[in-house]
């Protein structure tokens, strides 16, 4: 990992999430119930979250079809792109897991961290070139004011040469993360290896 970043809260550093609630115990699961741990991610069957979600195997499937879709597709908007878009709304919303996690998939992807110190900084104005900066704060927007997006937004997206396809996908990456910081921050906490709780 790069260098460790803390600011404002929050942190590039990996952390845990606990469940305030109960999760499945892996010895009591249901064939599906084991079934979809598997599907959905290689650390799933010591997750909290993965353990939480596996309560219903049905939604846990399509959260997590419709997750990969959104952030691993190919073509469109690039990978470190999208973990920009996903960074800035788990800022804006105080989701120290999410953001964690995007801050760390952003930096392996773009080799560098000075956008992260930035988002944790102000999401606004955050970017190393007019295109980062123009992903960054429509995503700001996206998540603060969405009823106010129209074509003006849109079109600064364009000018600064996404394609109609690259602003779709940046739409499904804040909206995924909009709802999982949502999930997250009303059902668990996160937490430091050493235990110790990690807030905004």
């Amino acid at each position: 990992m790069s260098d460790i970043i803390k600011a404002n809260g929050f942190t590039n550093e990996t952390l845990e999430w606990d469940a305030w609630l109960d999760v499945i115990q892996l010895d009591h699961a249901s064939e599906d119930q084991v079934k979809v741990l598997e599907e959905s991610h290689p650390k799933a069957k010591t997750s909290d979250y993965y353990l939480f979600l596996a309560h219903q195997p049905d939604i846990l499937r399509q959260r997590s079809a419709a997750f990969n879709a959104i952030m691993y597709a190919p073509g469109g908007l690039s990978r470190a792109e999208r973990e920009l878009g996903s960074l800035v709304v788990s800022r804006i919303n105080g989701c120290v897991y999410c953001a964690s996690v995007h801050a760390q998939r952003f930096e392996q992807l773009a080799k560098r961290n000075d956008t992260v110190k930035q988002v944790f900084d102000s999401p606004y104005g955050a970017g190393v070139d007019a295109r980062e900066q123009a992903v960054a704060k429509f995503s700001a927007e996206l998540t603060e004011t969405p009823g106010e997006i129209g074509a003006a937004q849109i079109k600064a997206l364009y000018d600064v040469g996404l394609s109609e396809l690259e602003v779709l996908d940046l739409i499904h990456s804040v909206a995924i993360f909009a709802w999982a910081n949502r999930l997250m921050l009303n059902l668990g906490e996160p937490v430091f290896a050493d235990g110790s709780r990690a807030e905004a």
